[in-house]
This record gives C-alpha cells, sequence and structure tokens, in this order.
C-alpha cells in the first residue's frame, strides 16, 4: 500500500488553518500533492509567488480566445483541437444548421459542454434538446448528430480509452452538488419518431467512426437511428448548469476539487457556478496560490464575471502547465479580505489532467501573447 512521508509540523510565522487567519500583508501558496487530495504544506511568503518579471521558455501559462475560431465545421471530428494527451482530447466545435451524417467515436466516452446555443441531439437512445449551458456525455460508440436552431458552439472533451464516471461525494452524500435525479437521458419522443425516414444527401446514411484519431465511413440505405425502445444503465446524460447547487463554506474558501462534477481517467472536470463568498472576515476570499503540483490545469470561461481572472472573456481557455505557482490576478488579490459583493457571478469548466498536455495547432490570433504578464500590477505593465 502507498503511504507518503508525512510528519504535520509547523516553522516561523504560519496560520493554524489553511486560508483563513494570516496576516493580510502576508501571501499564502499551497504546494501539495495529487491535486487537493494529497499531503500538502502551506507556505507564508512576504511578496506575492506571482510576481515575477520575466518567463521564458516553453513551461508558461497561457490563454486562447477560441472564439476567435470562426469557421464551422461539419462534423466534430474536424472541430479545433486546442489542447491533448494520451488520455484526453480538448476540442472547440462551430457546429452546422444540421449533420449531414453520423459519427461515433469508437476512442473514448465524448463530453459536449455547449456554450452557445440550441437544437436537438439525435442518437441511438432517442432525442435530446440542448441549450446553452448543457453538458452532454456521449458513452463510447454512441452514434450521434445534431441540427441547430441557434448557432451552437461547444466545448468537447474525449475521454480517450476510458469513461465518464459521477465523482466520489464523500460525507456529504451523493445527493450533494446535484442530484442524479436531474440528469436527463434521451426520449423516443415525436421528435425522434419524425426523423425514422430522414435520408442522407444521396438517400443514405454515412456514419463517419473515429477510432485511434483514424476515420472510416459506413454507409446505411436506412436511417440507424430507427430504435423504437431501450432499457438499461448506460445512456447519454444531460445536465445543464444551472441544475449544479456548489458546495460552499462560509469560514473556508474550498479547493476547486470541492466542485467535481466528472472524472475519468486521469483527469477529472470541475464546474465553478454562482455561489455566496465566505462571510468570515477571516477567510480568504479567493483562490489561494497554489503550485501546479502533479496536475495541468485548463479553465474554460462560459458566462458572467470571472472574479480570480483579469484579462478574460467568455470563450477563452487559460492553460497552467504544471511546474510553477499561481493564483489570482492583481484585481482579485485586492479583494481577498473583503469581496465587492455578495456572491461570485460565473460560470465555467476545468479540466485538470494529470498527465502533460501538448498545445494543439490553432489559427494565429487565437493565442494571448501577453498572458504570462497579466498576474503584474498595471504599473509595472506600462514600464
Amino acid at each position: 500500500m502507498r503511504r507518503y512521508i508525512s510528519f504535520p509540523r509547523s516553522e516561523g510565522l504560519a496560520s493554524r488553518q489553511a486560508h483563513a487567519a494570516f496576516p493580510r500583508d502576508l501571501y499564502e501558496r499551497e504546494m501539495g500533492k495529487e491535486g487537493f487530495f494529497g499531503p500538502a504544506t502551506h507556505i507564508y511568503h512576504t511578496h506575492k509567488p506571482t510576481g515575477w518579471i520575466g518567463f521564458e521558455g516553453p513551461l508558461r501559462p497561457r490563454a486562447f480566445y477560441l472564439d476567435r475560431i470562426a469557421q464551422e465545421h461539419p462534423s466534430p471530428w474536424d472541430a479545433t483541437r486546442f489542447l491533448f494527451n494520451a488520455h484526453c482530447k480538448m476540442r472547440f466545435w462551430r457546429a452546422p444548421r444540421k449533420m449531414d451524417h453520423l459519427v461515433r467515436n469508437a476512442d473514448g466516452d465524448e463530453l459536449l459542454f455547449v456554450h452557445r446555443g440550441k437544437g436537438h441531439l439525435f442518437c441511438d437512445y432517442g432525442h435530446l434538446a440542448i441549450a446553452q449551458g448543457d453538458y452532454v456525455i456521449l458513452p463510447r460508440s454512441t452514434m450521434w448528430r445534431i441540427e441547430a436552431e441557434e448557432p451552437i458552439a461547444a466545448l468537447l472533451v474525449e475521454a480517450t480509452g476510458s469513461s465518464y464516471m459521477l465523482p466520489d461525494r464523500g460525507i456529504v452524500g451523493q445527493h450533494a452538488i446535484f442530484d442524479p435525479a436531474v440528469l436527463d437521458t434521451p426520449r423516443i419522443d415525436e421528435t425522434f419518431r419524425a426523423q425514422y425516414d430522414e435520408r442522407g444527401p444521396d438517400g443514405t446514411w454515412k456514419v463517419v467512426v473515429k477510432r485511434q484519431d483514424r476515420l472510416s465511413t459506413i454507409t446505411y440505405p436506412f436511417n440507424p437511428l430507427d430504435a423504437v425502445g431501450w432499457k438499461g444503465d448506460l445512456a447519454p446524460v444531460r445536465l445543464n448548469v444551472k441544475d449544479i447547487r456548489p458546495l460552499a463554506s462560509h469560514r473556508y474558501h474550498l479547493p476547486p476539487s470541492a466542485h467535481t462534477t466528472w472524472v475519468a481517467h486521469r483527469f477529472v472536470v470541475c464546474t465553478f457556478v454562482p455561489r455566496p463568498f465566505e462571510t468570515d472576515p477571516d477567510a480568504l476570499k479567493v483562490p489561494f496560490y497554489h503550485n501546479n503540483d502533479d496536475y495541468d490545469e485548463v479553465i474554460f470561461y462560459h458566462a458572467g464575471e470571472f472574479f480570480s481572472r483579469d484579462h478574460v472573456e467568455p470563450a477563452m481557455v487559460t492553460f497552467h502547465p504544471c511546474g510553477f505557482t499561481h493564483g489570482p490576478h492583481p484585481k482579485a488579490i485586492r479583494a481577498a479580505w473583503e469581496p465587492r459583493k455578495p456572491m461570485t457571478d460565473e460560470y465555467a469548466v476545468m479540466i485538470d489532467t494529470r498527465d502533460p498536455l501538448e498545445v494543439g495547432e490553432l489559427p494565429a490570433g487565437v493565442e494571448f501573447d501577453g498572458y504570462r504578464d497579466s498576474w503584474r500590477e498595471p504599473e509595472a505593465h506600462a514600464s
């Protein structure tokens, strides 16, 4: 059995409680193992851990304006891959008004997060209406297509070789964060039955299957989405971010792991939604500085005002690879103890991967080259 070397100690000036009751002229930094689940130490500094004046080399914070990927993609397999590793692939997809073929991912489960737009998803199991803020989990090898009523832009996250599952909610119980009863599954309804007789442009239906990132096409002389019923405990599920009820603590700033929504092999997906700020005067009100130890961190900003970040906007992604300290931007740290309003106002998707991510080939202008300097105070920027 694995056991970390563990011997809690305190040296010099330190708080007895993490993220609370330390002098306001100091800056707390967490170093830990296994994301926020393993042993950790909190170090108290006289200078901001993000107070660098230079950053060179490939290990650096990066940010991408995904909305600047303007082209529509006929298929999710054509969507722009912006970050990836052996266990997780992330794409940004501008879907067509109506897909003229079906797709099937034989490489792993697919997560589709609808950033903008609305429409209908048709699959082996039936019909699901989809809209802004929806997560849709599509089990591996599900056959599907979409029809948009309003232009759809979506984040796609493939769990390569694995499955999406629900996190262990521990002592708060299975109904915390969201009750599994709010998960919707496809219905064999009138909308689904109405598409039985549809055909592709040449009178057939083509299914484009992705396996090992290579595409194969299977052609049918009929619509293979012709199911009249099903039973079982494997099916696509839909969850809207507005159905998430976040954990909160008025005396302690909870780590991002408290907001875990889905887990897969070697990565997790968390969701940040509006929640009350901590009210205890001794409690830190913003994310604490921390090292990226063991995980790469990716955040997709969906909507609202992102209280811990400057220079971000909806459909932007930030990427913090393992190996450097990061934390709140200057605007946020000035409200570390006294927030400007009673609640946060943000919706964001965080993906933490246990293995290093590679950056895909992106069109010119998508990357925000000044992101590494965004922790500098405005006067430092101007110099």
